[in-house]
Formats: structure tokens, C-alpha cells, sequence
């Protein structure tokens, strides 16, 4: 089992104009990083819990719903009378997405280290990312967790950087180096190294975070695919353009998912199986992520795929 630590929220999708100017028409669908690859990881056969603050309120019940629903594990939540946290999303010409969270004094950042869980050998890997890193009390709080926890476990981190939530750019670079130190597998956007490292090549930023702990690090390109960086060797793959492009949203928590998820199918989800993983194995999970993306890119909204599916 995956324990993955962060946020659940609703993106609300602005929908095609009214014809009165002093309506809006809006459709929220259940979301946030780590919700995602929580339920992606479901999707795709792997068990998997989520570690975050939740609201009380009845958007809280409706994100726990669907959780229940998915099957993914709910004992870690952390439940709290605060509301929950909105990311109104805009899409762009190309389907790419931009954010806008309306989350000060939300539920998800309200995870304190008295919420520290107590985990048991169920739990294989510990997956950490997206602005639960950059905010408190929970950044502290996951930064403690992964501290404690990653000589016995897998720890994986995507930073998934969201400027919106936390616009000090120095911030985010501290804490996901923070978080680095103590990762076994990192994924990141392009996007994402190009604004936490803007003088720097995003592949020798993936390079530099390989290390005796650090055994595999993937760039995900965009329309230009995804790279691996191993000891072995740095290598990319072409984007799947096998299907119609309808927006990015949950395409790099699908990506994040299918890894995880390949490395429970192999046995790999601990770190000295991992470090074990073979050139060719590598490859087989980017390829497998890359296609795994394709079809949520292929849908409106982070609705990753199912196993029978690939």
C-alpha cells in the first residue's frame, strides 16, 4: 500500500458563457495532487490510504464519498470544522491549465505533527507533493513523516509547484530540496524545474538529484513526452499522440500513479528493489506513464484511467 500525503479539493471548471452577463456557470469535480494519485493508484490496481486534512463541511463529506467509492483507505484523514479548499481552473488555447486556489485556513493545511500516523507493514511507499509541501502547519508535518519514515520505506515526491498558493519562489525551492534529501524516486514537469531552477537545464537539475538514496528521477515533458535519469544513463520518450487532446488537467498525477502503481506490479515499491530495477524496466514504467497520461489528456478534467484500459 501507498500511504500519499496531501491535498483534496474540488477544481471548478468555468463552463460556456450564459447569455447573462451577471451569471457565471461553473462545474466543480473532486480533485488535488495527491487525491488524484490516490485514486489513480485504485484505478490501476494498487492499494492505496490518504493522509490530508478533510472538511467537516459538505463538500469534505462529498470528497470522502468519493474516496469510499474509489476503495481508496480513509483511516489517515484528518477531519477539521475548516472549509475546503477551491482551485478554480482556466484552460488555455492548448488545454494546458491554469490555477487559482482559494485556500487560506483550509482543511488541508491543517495537519499538525500530533496527526503523525502510526503505520504498519501494510504500507510499502509514502508519496508526498504538490503546495502541502510549502504550507503550515502541514509542510512541517509531511517533512517530519518522510524524515521518520525513509530508511524503512519508499518515499517518492512530485513537487507539482503552484505559485498561486504560495508565490515566494525561494520558499518552494528550500522545501522541495528538503524533501529531496529524503526521496528514493522524484518526478517533476519541465514546467516545474524551469521555476524552481530558471538558470538551469531541467535535465541537469534531474541529474543532479540522483545519489546513493535517490536512484530514479523522470521529467515529464508535456507535449514532448518524458524523460528518465537513472545511474545508468538519461533517456526520452515521445508523448502518445494515439488520442485527441482535450485538456492537461491530472495528466502529471496520472503519470505519477502509473509509476507507482508498475512499481507495486513488480515488486519494486521499496527502495532496495528499486535501486535493483533494470534499464529496461525503467523504460517499460515511462513508457506505461506516458500512455497512462495520454488518456486522462483525452478527457475533460483529472478522470484517470482504469487498468482494463491499458
Amino acid at each position: 500500500m501507498y500511504l500519499v500525503c496531501g491535498e483534496a479539493l474540488f477544481d471548478v471548471f468555468s463552463q460556456a458563457d450564459s447569455p447573462r452577463s451577471s451569471e457565471l456557470d461553473f462545474k466543480a469535480i473532486a480533485g488535488g495532487s495527491p487525491f488524484n494519485v490516490a485514486v489513480g493508484l485504485r484505478r490501476l490496481g494498487a492499494q492505496s490510504a490518504l493522509f490530508g486534512g478533510l472538511s467537516s463541511d459538505y463538500l469534505g463529506a462529498r470528497l470522502r464519498r468519493v474516496l469510499q467509492e474509489e476503495q481508496v483507505d480513509c483511516s489517515h484523514l484528518v477531519v477539521s470544522e475548516a472549509p475546503t479548499t477551491l482551485a478554480m481552473v482556466g484552460l488555455n488555447a492548448d488545454g494546458s491549465a491554469q490555477y487559482q486556489f482559494r485556500g487560506d485556513g483550509c482543511a488541508d493545511r491543517q495537519v499538525r505533527l500530533e496527526h503523525l500516523p502510526v503505520l504498519d507493514g501494510q504500507v510499502r511507499g509514502i508519496h508526498v507533493g504538490s503546495y502541502t509541501l510549502v504550507v503550515q502547519p502541514v509542510a512541517d508535518t509531511l517533512l517530519a513523516l518522510v524524515q521518520r519514515e525513509s530508511e524503512r520505506r519508499l518515499i517518492s515526491l512530485d513537487p507539482n509547484v503552484r505559485l498561486n498558493t504560495q508565490p515566494d519562489v525561494a520558499l518552494w525551492r528550500r522545501q522541495v530540496e528538503a524533501f529531496a534529501a529524503h526521496a528514493h524516486l522524484i518526478k517533476a514537469s519541465e514546467e516545474d524545474l524551469t521555476l524552481l531552477y530558471p538558470q538551469r537545464d531541467p535535465a541537469e537539475v534531474a541529474q543532479g538529484w540522483l545519489s546513493p538514496r535517490c536512484r530514479l528521477v523522470f521529467v515529464t515533458h508535456g507535449a514532448n513526452g518524458a524523460s528518465a535519469h537513472t545511474a545508468q544513463g538519461s533517456w526520452k520518450r515521445p508523448a502518445d499522440t494515439s488520442r485527441p487532446l482535450r485538456d492537461t488537467v491530472g495528466a502529471g498525477d496520472t503519470f505519477q500513479a502509473a509509476v507507482l502503481g508498475g512499481l507495486a506490479t513488480l515488486n519494486a515499491d521499496s527502495p532496495q528493489a528499486l535501486a535493483a530495477l533494470t534499464r529496461e524496466a525503467i523504460d517499460d514504467l515511462l513508457e506505461f506513464a506516458i500512455r497512462a497520461a495520454a488518456i486522462t489528456c483525452s478527457r475533460v478534467g483529472p478522470d484517470l484511467p482504469f487498468a482494463r484500459e491499458l
